[in-house]
């Protein structure tokens, strides 16, 4: 595929005005709680939001701006805020007290810890989830169980065992290893924490999405203080499919109809939620074979049935790009033009730029650029949701020129 992208218009997309997903699994009172548990957790601080103003006027766009995980509490994601926050959830269930908060020092008091009793957190993962459970299982002292499929690499694993989780490594896809850790997790007793869903297991899933909702919040703040009401635009990354959700169930919670465009971009070796799109009967569709691309946290086969079912109907557009767009992003963000930010992006984190960059100039994207109504006026948000979490492979593309744009997919003159 040397087209930079393939796209479809979501003719669902009217449907969200009766679309009770968002309010049942995002809720504005769960953005609230999140943020005031994150507030507490040592170390945390609210991630840059960071203005590419030269970039964006050599798009012809008003703004571009990109909330920077790659700094969020040391761990190089943004996962962290899902996952921590799906385990204090689970935790308060357990204590009895759902209903209500409990400050961090005390959740992590030894008091609290005897109450609790022993409990083994486990996960699948392509790499930030599960190292976001870990770190929140050793900040506990509990123990955790990590499991990954074969395609993770090295540093990827070692990170997560540095928070002294047990890691699997899974012969199959992320898909299997998600398989695979429910059904030992059911034998051996552990409780799983997923940011996908099934039938039986939403709660935990939810939970997840919202804790996300944290990195909107702070945005929409960011932006404020640069006189911005929102963006106008926003290209957001998808594996299951949750971060995808819960942005646009927060941003279809504050601003119903008036919502920012948003545009889903996956990787096209792995495009679920593409694929379920163009399918136009409703239903979330796996998609087949080895899920190989270099883009690893979002390598998902399988949507979350949950996270569809806020997609399905409020998102506006469904992308699907190969590994050298993301490559492309890595490279920009890298070598910013003069007086823009650098940023370290992993493959993950920078297809969304890449995506945004071949939309406005590769020529035979004009439909979609017309479609989008990118002009001058727009103010586009993207999530650089991963920072450098696989050095060697990260080194290979923006050192060594590794997934190299196609001569025929190079900008042209239209």
């Amino acid at each position: 595929m040397n087209k930079p992208l393939e796209w479809f218009a979501n003719p669902r997309r009217a449907a969200c005005a009766d679309n009770s997903a968002c309010s049942e699994y995002v809720p504005p009172a769960a953005t609230r709680r999140a943020r005031r548990f994150h507030r507490q957790i040592p170390g945390y601080r609210v991630s840059p939001l960071k203005g590419l103003d030269n970039l964006a006027a050599m798009l012809g766009l008003g703004g571009l701006w990109v909330k920077d995980e790659s700094q969020r509490l040391s761990l190089n994601s943004f996962k962290v805020l899902g996952g921590s926050f799906a385990v204090y959830r689970y935790l308060l269930r357990r204590l009895g007290i759902e209903d209500a908060d409990m400050p961090f020092t005390e959740l992590v008091s030894e008091s609290v810890r005897r109450r609790i009793g022993e409990i083994t957190f486990a996960a699948a993962t392509d790499g930030n989830h599960g190292r976001g459970v870990a770190w929140a299982a050793s900040k506990l002292g509990l123990r955790s169980v990590i499991y990954v499929h074969r395609g993770t690499s090295q540093a990827r694993i070692e990170a997560i065992a540095s928070y002294g989780a047990e890691v699997v490594v899974v012969d199959g896809t992320y898909d299997d290893a998600v398989r695979s850790i429910n059904r030992d997790a059911s034998a051996q007793g552990w409780q799983v924490i997923s940011d996908t869903s099934w039938e039986g297991y939403r709660d935990i899933p939810a939970w997840v999405m919202q804790g996300y909702t944290t990195m909107f919040a702070e945005a929409q703040e960011e932006l404020s203080a640069q006189g911005l009401v929102k963006p106008t635009h926003i290209f957001v990354q998808a594996g299951v499919g949750a971060l995808a959700a819960s942005l646009t169930a927060f941003y279809h919670g504050l601003f119903g109809p008036a919502s920012p465009v948003i545009v889903v971009v996956e990787p096209d070796r792995a495009a679920c939620l593409y694929s379920s799109a163009r399918a136009a009967d409703g239903a979330p569709h796996g998609f087949p074979g080895e899920l190989d691309t270099i883009m690893a946290g979002l390598a998902c086969g399988d949507p979350s049935p949950i996270a569809w079912e806020i997609l399905r109907d409020c998102a506006d557009f469904f992308v699907s790009c190969p590994d050298y767009v993301a490559a492309l992003g890595m490279r920009v963000y890298a070598v910013p033009l003069v007086d823009d930010p650098f940023i370290v992006s992993g493959e993950s984190g920078a297809v969304t730029l890449g995506a945004l960059m071949a939309t406005v100039l590769f020529p035979g994207l004009r439909d979609f650029r017309r479609s989008l109504r990118l002009d001058a006026d727009s103010q586009v948000l993207l999530l650089n949701t991963e920072g450098n979490t696989d050095p060697d492979h990260f080194r290979r593309v923006v050192w060594m020129g590794s997934v190299p744009v196609p001569a025929e997919a190079e900008e042209r003159g239209e």
